[in-house]
């Protein structure tokens, strides 16, 4: 009876500080702004995945936070390299359209 019950509360004391600190994490990652998605998003997946895998929920979680973080700013880099493109590909046809003066 002892045993059963001082692990039900060391087991409880456990998942409340996981919780708290999910909960900081998730506070401290909302206030430092956009570049968090990626890592929030992989951290989620990470966490899940590494839980299943068999109590490595956070190194899982730490893992994908750096990986999301980086396909974000990947992601981020691709789109502004497009945009790019598309600003230069206008700036030339209309270049090409003005009447060339003689």
């Amino acid at each position: 009876m002892l045993f059963s019950l001082t692990h039900f509360l060391w087991k409880t004391s456990t998942m409340k500080i996981k919780l708290i600190s999910l909960a900081l994490a998730m506070s401290m990652a909302s206030v430092s702004g956009v570049s968090s998605a990626g890592c929030l998003k992989g951290a989620l997946v990470g966490g899940v995945a590494g839980h299943v895998a068999g109590r490595h929920g956070l190194a899982g979680a730490a893992a994908g936070c750096a990986v999301g973080h980086h396909m974000s700013k990947k992601k981020q880099r691709e789109q502004a390299a497009q945009q790019q493109a598309a600003a230069q590909a206008q700036a030339n046809a209309q270049a090409q359209a003005a009447p060339k003066k003689k």
